[in-house]
C-alpha cells in the first residue's frame, strides 16, 4: 500500500479504512464471546431444573423433624405419642379429632402414623402435624396451631389402569386369580354380574371368560378394582355377554340383545360355599340312616355365613323345629313360589313375619340347628306346593332395554364388543353416562392377561379364607 492508500491500483479512502477496522473488531468480539460461552447453539433455551421436594403425606420432609411408626398391639394414642408430646396435647388431639374420626377410640394395630415437629433456631421442638392412616385410601390429618388443633380426613389420589383378563377354566377360579396377581375382588364382581345365568357350582372344563375392568392405585399400591366395562363368559357351551348400560337412572348389565342379566331368581342364596348334598327322591339320611326324599340342596358353609333372598318376596314364616329343620324361615314369592331356608343360626336385623325383602338382601345366617351333622344351609323351593330342584328352577328375565333406549344401547354394545375382541377401542364412563366424571388413566394401554384358571366353583376356595 502506498501513501495515497492504494494497493495494486485499488484506492481506499481513510473513511473506508475506518469502517473495515470497525467491522473486524466486531467480528473478533463475537468470536471471543462464542468461545467463552462454550460454543452453544444459537437461541438454545437455558433450562433451570427446580429442586425436587421430598414429601411425606404432603409435607416437606426437610422442614420438620419427623417421628413415624406403626401402632403396636395394645397401644393407645397416649402410648403411641409417649415422650414426643405432652399428655395435655395428647388430650387436645383426641378431643380435636373426635368429630372427624374418633382417634382415641378407633386407633388400631398395624396402622401407620407420623408426627411432624417444627424445630426453631434454639432447638425448641413444637408439634406441627400428626398423621394417621385410617385405611389404604383415607388419612387423618391434625394440624397444631398454637393451642388449637384442626382435624380433617384426606383421601389419597387414585390413579387407574385398564385391564382385560382372559382365562380358560380348568379348576378353581379364586386360586388362579390370586396366584396370577389378578385381584380376588374380581371373582365377586363376576358372580354379581353372572349370578343369574352362570352356575358357578358346576363350571365345566373349557369354560372361558373375558373381563374388562379398571384397577385403582393409591401411591403405587393397588387398592381395589373399579367399574367392569364389559364381560364375556362361555359356560356349558353357551355364550353370555354382559354390557353395562344405564336405564331409569340405574347402571346394570344386559346381554347383547338388550335383555337384562337379572332374572326372577338367583342361582344360589349364598356365596363362597359348596354343595354338600343335592336334590333327591331317595337319599340316605345322615342321622336316621334310612332312605327318604331330600327335596332341597345343602350348601356347606361356616356358621354365620350370610344368606340372601333369591327373589323379591314376603317373609311368611319364622319358626323352630326340634330335631328337624331347626331354625328356619319361608319367603313367599310371585307366581306361586315359596323358598325355605333351614338349620339357621339366626335372622338378619329387622326380619320378621310380614317383612318385604328384596332379591339379594341378607335375610338370615347359616347355622347348625335341628337335625344337622354340621354347619350348612338346607335350601328348598316349592311351586304351588310341590317341591322342585332349586338348581333347575326356571327363571325369566326382568325388564329388557326399553325400545326408546335401544339405539343408545347398541352404540355402547358395539364399543364393548369391539374392546372384548381386542381392536383397540376403549369404552369410557362418559360413553355410558354423559354426566359421569372421567378418570385419568396412569397407563392408557390396554393390558391383557391370559391366564389358565383351574376348573370348579369359584366359591370352593373363597369359604376357606
Amino acid at each position: 500500500m502506498n501513501k495515497k492508500g492504494t494497493r495494486n491500483g485499488l484506492r481506499v479512502t481513510q473513511g473506508e479504512m475506518k469502517m473495515i477496522l470497525a467491522s473486524a473488531a466486531i467480528i473478533l468480539v463475537m468470536l471471543i464471546v462464542k468461545c467463552c460461552t462454550g460454543g452453544g447453539k444459537e437461541d438454545e433455551p437455558i433450562v433451570v431444573e427446580e429442586p425436587k421436594v421430598d414429601l411425606l403425606y404432603g409435607y416437606d420432609r426437610s422442614k420438620y423433624e419427623i417421628h413415624e411408626g406403626v401402632v403396636q398391639q395394645g397401644q393407645v394414642l397416649s402410648s403411641v405419642l409417649d415422650g414426643l408430646i405432652s399428655q395435655s396435647r395428647v388430650n387436645r388431639l383426641a378431643e380435636a379429632t373426635k368429630d372427624v374420626y374418633d382417634l382415641a377410640r378407633n386407633i388400631r394395630p398395624d396402622k401407620k402414623w407420623a408426627l411432624f415437629m417444627s424445630v426453631d433456631s434454639l432447638g425448641t421442638r413444637t408439634p406441627a402435624h400428626f398423621v394417621y392412616e385410617i385405611n389404604r385410601l383415607e388419612v387423618l390429618h391434625a394440624d397444631f396451631m398454637g393451642d388449637k388443633i384442626s382435624a380433617r380426613i384426606d383421601k389419597k389420589q387414585l390413579t387407574y389402569v385398564r385391564r382385560k383378563v382372559s382365562a380358560a377354566i380348568e379348576s378353581s377360579l379364586w386360586n388362579a386369580l390370586v396366584s396370577n396377581d389378578i385381584p380376588g375382588a374380581l371373582a365377586v364382581e363376576i358372580e354379581n354380574i353372572y349370578g343369574w345365568s352362570v352356575d358357578f357350582f358346576h363350571l365345566h372344563e373349557g369354560d372361558t371368560f373375558t373381563i374388562i375392568y379398571d384397577e385403582s392405585y393409591a401411591e403405587g399400591e393397588r387398592v381395589g378394582i373399579g367399574m367392569v366395562f364389559g364381560a364375556y363368559f362361555k359356560h356349558a357351551g353357551r355364550d353370555y355377554y354382559a354390557i353395562p348400560f344405564e336405564q331409569n337412572g340405574k347402571l346394570d348389565y344386559w346381554d347383547e340383545k338388550g335383555g337384562s342379566m337379572r332374572r326372577q331368581f338367583l342361582k344360589a342364596p349364598l356365596k363362597y360355599t359348596r354343595i354338600s348334598s343335592g336334590f333327591s327322591n331317595s337319599r340316605l339320611h345322615p342321622i336316621k340312616k334310612i332312605y327318604r326324599p331330600h327335596h332341597g340342596v345343602d350348601y356347606a358353609a361356616p356358621v354365620g355365613t350370610p344368606v340372601v333372598a333369591i327373589a323379591d318376596g314376603t317373609v311368611s314364616k319364622i319358626a323352630y323345629e326340634k330335631g328337624g329343620a331347626g331354625k328356619y324361615m319361608k319367603i313367599t314369592h310371585s307366581n306361586g313360589y315359596v323358598s325355605t331356608y333351614m338349620h339357621l343360626n339366626g335372622y338378619a336385623k329387622g326380619i320378621k313375619v310380614g317383612s318385604r325383602v328384596k332379591q339379594g338382601e341378607t335375610i338370615c345366617y347359616v347355622g347348625n340347628t335341628g337335625g344337622s351333622t354340621g354347619p350348612h344351609l338346607d335350601f328348598r323351593i316349592h311351586k304351588n306346593g310341590s317341591p322342585i330342584n332349586p338348581l333347575k328352577i326356571p327363571s325369566t328375565s326382568v325388564e329388557p332395554v326399553k325400545k326408546e333406549n335401544m339405539a343408545a344401547f347398541e352404540v355402547i354394545r358395539d364399543k364393548v364388543l369391539a374392546e372384548l375382541m381386542g381392536d383397540g377401542t376403549h369404552i369410557l364412563k362418559g360413553d355410558i353416562n354423559p354426566n359421569a366424571t372421567e378418570i385419568v388413566y396412569e397407563d392408557s394401554r390396554l393390558i391383557n392377561w391370559n391366564k389358565d384358571i383351574r376348573r370348579n366353583s369359584m366359591f370352593d376356595a373363597l369359604d376357606k379364607i
